[in-house]
């Protein structure tokens, strides 16, 4: 999984300035994973603005992308200044626009000041319980062994999530950042089902209808992906046919190193659609 994230980051010039990667997943008849999009987004904005590290990036998922087809990414800069670029990235696939992102780069500033929350309370990672996970990282370990496919495991609207991409080069901080974004899209949605006896994740795209609308990744500091890091979810609202979450991201010795919210949609499928 490892190569296969790592191809999908290396990006190729196609024709007039277009960009293309393979896919991570080739998954019919699913569209392709957010968290995949994310991270090229990233890629392509630090190709386009060079000699900066990628600081935020805010994605919409218009519509979803078909992983049977190539995805073609263009990208726009906005600005290239001493301390900040911008840049927006837009995936499509023919005329169908997919996803537009906003991607905000700069250069690192010494502290005036710093401060951060506690890291969860957690137990270390065991890498023995670490499992190949195709919605987070290649090695992957669900605290407390949390199953949010299963409508009947109720708990509170948290969750816990321990990522590693042992093996990644440590030698790019945009890459680094690409690979963790991979591992925030996919855990918000099931983190709202939680407290919810009836629901679960297994539901998904066959009673529910869920996906995600807006993602918002903020990077605080370089990160080592190949090193553990804790991803700390809570479902702040669910409600109207949405849910609405967000997470923090810390190392093994508790340092955050990023944040993301993500409004997702989660309602059920009306009988004449399942």
């Amino acid at each position: 999984m490892l190569e296969r994230l790592l191809a999908s980051l290396r990006l190729r010039e196609a024709d007039d300035g277009v960009l293309r990667g393979p896919r991570v997943h080739e998954a019919p008849g699913h569209p392709v994973f957010g968290g995949e999009l994310l991270g090229q987004a990233i890629m392509a904005a630090a190709l386009r603005v060079p000699g900066k590290r990628v600081k935020s990036v805010q994605a919409i998922f218009a519509r979803g992308a078909d992983a049977r087809e190539p995805v073609d990414i263009r990208v726009e800069p906005m600005h290239d200044g001493r301390s900040f670029g911008s840049a927006s990235v837009t995936f499509s696939q023919g005329d169908r626009l997919c996803t537009r992102a906003l991607v905000l780069l700069d250069t690192a500033d010494p502290d005036v000041v710093r401060h951060q929350p506690d890291a969860p309370a957690v137990e270390a990672p065991d890498p023995q319980a670490a499992e190949v996970n195709r919605a987070a990282a290649p090695e992957a370990i669900v605290v407390g062994g949390v199953d949010v496919r299963d409508p009947g495991a109720v708990g509170p609207a948290t969750l816990q999530l321990w990522v590693r991409f042992a093996g990644a080069p440590n030698d790019d901080p945009n890459l680094a950042r690409a690979l963790l974004a991979f591992a925030t899209d996919g855990w918000l949605i099931g983190t709202a089902m939680r407290p919810h006896e009836g629901i679960g994740q297994s539901m998904a795209h066959k009673t529910l209808a869920t996906g995600v609308l807006s993602h918002a990744l903020v990077f605080h500091q370089d990160l080592d992906a190949s090193e553990w890091h804790v991803i700390d979810h809570e479902s702040v609202f669910a409600g109207g046919g949405r849910c609405y979450g967000r997470a923090n991201v810390f190392t093994a010795q508790g340092a955050l190193v990023a944040s993301f919210t993500q409004e997702a949609l989660l309602r059920a499928i009306p009988e004449s659609r399942k």
